[in-house]
């Protein structure tokens, strides 16, 4: 064999051996990269969750009697003092004692009502001054330095709930006075029949306050019987949301925390604030069939009314509560932190990221701070503008070779 025969073989041998080398050699795996970056940040309790009137008022027979047809239906309004529905009495001539003392507790029972309305609007302005007081000292302080700004937002918020219960309680007084003009009138009427001078004379049912009809238990005419349940109203313009939430997830859910109210069927996200969490739980049983330990969380709409004028009582939404939220902390994907093994994890924080440093892929143990469904708060050990790599393979590892997928 000649030497250029020698050469040509040799040369084939380092070409082989360079594609061979090279066929094997270990490429950069290909990741998904993202960005660690500041930004603003909050955890949320979401739940599904239903409307509900605030207040719901059932009118009443006050006499028993015979019921004119009714011609109201669910969903009309009425005004204060508008009325409801005709009752003509039906009364023996001879009024008995019994029947008079009914109509007569009824009185009383009226005038305590009309007496406790008045105690509850006077609480009720005490507590709005007492709210109006704080919220002005509380400013005072905050234009000094001494009080954090969110302090100052949490007492705004505490006269407003002041003043709708002041509402709350000026409007139960008129119901109240109502509830006794009611049952004067029905007494009477008792009286009346008993004495023969107005047997039968009709007796008219006024509505307490401007609402809408929400229920007609009686819409043919009928005989009723004393305290017989005839119409349901509600002021539709006052409705707050129930949400069900887990005893534990509702320690985390305090008043006047903010709410994102979503899935409603509107186009735009409404706006709420939990307004009272309630003192006892009730025990439900899941779609799995587990018991759990719910209690209700009442919630009021702070976006306006004509944004949600559609909702009615009883209609599904889906509330988003926000637990905590900070305006600028790092962040990255949740999906790039995992936990460390538990015996790298003796000496860490507990959790890592794959960080690209150069082409390769460097494990970083962080300090996890919160997170949520989509970012997690990173307290220690990653830097702004750090790129960590999202979902990493198995096939990554600490010194591996890596390159960003599609580039």
């Amino acid at each position: 064999m000649n030497r250029k025969t020698l050469l040509i073989a040799a040369a084939g041998a380092v070409a082989l051996a360079a594609m061979l080398g090279w066929a094997f050699a270990p490429r950069p795996v290909e990741v998904e990269i993202a960005t660690a970056g500041i930004g603003p940040f909050e955890t949320t309790l979401d739940e599904d969750a239903r409307t509900r009137l605030r207040e719901r008022y059932v009118v009443s027979a006050p006499l028993a009697g015979r019921l004119q047809r009714v011609t109201l239906r669910e969903g009309d309004a009425v005004e204060a003092g508008a009325v409801l529905a005709t009752l003509r009495p039906v009364l023996s001539p001879m009024l008995d004692e019994r029947t008079l003392r009914e109509q007569q507790a009824r009185v009383g029972a009226a005038e305590a009502g009309v007496a406790q309305a008045r105690s509850g609007v006077g609480a009720a302005q005490v507590a709005l001054e007492r709210a109006a007081l704080q919220l002005r000292r509380t400013e005072q302080l905050a234009q000094q330095g001494f009080v954090a700004p969110t302090q100052v937002d949490t007492d705004r918020l505490a006269v407003q709930a002041a003043q709708q219960g002041l509402d709350a309680a000026t409007e139960a007084g008129h119901v109240a006075s109502h509830a006794l003009d009611q049952a004067r009138a029905a007494l009477g009427a008792v009286r009346s029949a008993g004495t023969g001078r107005a047997d039968g004379a009709p007796f008219a049912l006024r509505a307490p306050l401007s609402a809408r009809v929400l229920k007609v238990h009686h819409t043919s005419e009928a005989t009723v019987a004393l305290g017989a349940p005839l119409i349901e109203l509600g002021d539709t313009t006052q409705m707050e949301i129930v949400a069900e939430l887990l005893t534990t997830d509702a320690l985390l859910a305090r008043p006047g925390s903010a709410v994102r109210i979503e899935r409603w069927g509107g186009p735009a996200v409404l706006q709420g604030r939990v307004r009272r969490i309630e003192p006892a739980a009730f025990t439900k049983v899941s779609a799995l069939g587990v018991e759990e330990q719910r209690v209700n969380v009442l919630i009021d709409i702070t976006s306006p009314g004509a944004e949600w004028a559609a909702l009615g009582d009883g209609y599904r939404v889906g509330v988003r509560i926000v637990t905590r939220s900070e305006s600028a902390v790092l962040r990255v994907p949740v999906s790039a932190v995992f936990p460390l093994p538990a015996g790298e994890a003796a000496a860490s924080p507990g959790h890592a990221v794959f960080v690209v440093d150069a082409g390769h892929a460097r494990l970083q143990p962080v300090k996890v701070a919160e997170r949520n469904g989509s970012l997690a708060w990173i307290e220690q050990g990653l830097a702004a503008g750090a790129e960590v790599i999202v979902y990493p393979p198995a096939s990554v590892a600490d010194g591996v070779r890596v390159k960003r997928r599609g580039v």
